[in-house]
């Protein structure tokens, strides 16, 4: 289980809690038949994100999660590897927006990361939709 990492820059945030996370989000790659190489998570303010949305995204918009897939095989081998980042501020301010728990919109955030690197996708409305129902099975199986 030595293969996500959890990191915080520039918020205030207790990762002890995120222990048993591990476990559930090899879960949700294995019944994709996708495997976990390494992720690492880092948790961070808005601004911390923004400025990385601006600089390697050229999107000047603030965000709850910006997913960077690192592996570069050429071919498909089912392997994940990549750095998630997700804003802090925007997960609590989400969760009170949604009127749900922090733990559960943090929870659905992380799966989201996940989820995009095995292949769903959000931009249309059927997209938006399939994403939603995939992290809720993820949710689920926590």
């Amino acid at each position: 289980m030595d293969n996500i990492y959890f990191f915080k820059e520039d918020c205030q945030f207790d990762l002890r809690k995120l222990k048993k996370h591990k476990k559930w989000l090899n879960q949700l790659a294995d019944q994709y038949k996708y495997e976990i190489a390494e992720i690492n998570y880092i948790f961070c303010s808005d601004e911390y994100l923004h400025k990385i949305n601006l600089d390697y995204l050229d999107h000047d918009t603030y965000t709850d999660i910006i997913t960077f897939d690192l592996n570069d095989s050429e071919e498909q081998n089912n392997l994940i590897e990549s750095d998630i980042f997700i804003s802090i501020d925007r997960i609590k301010d989400n969760a009170n927006n949604l009127k749900i728990g922090f733990k559960q919109e943090l929870s659905r955030v992380m799966a989201h990361g996940v989820l995009h690197l095995i292949g769903f996708k959000d931009k249309t409305e059927d997209e938006k939709s399939k994403m939603r129902e995939a992290e809720n099975k993820a949710l689920e199986l926590l």
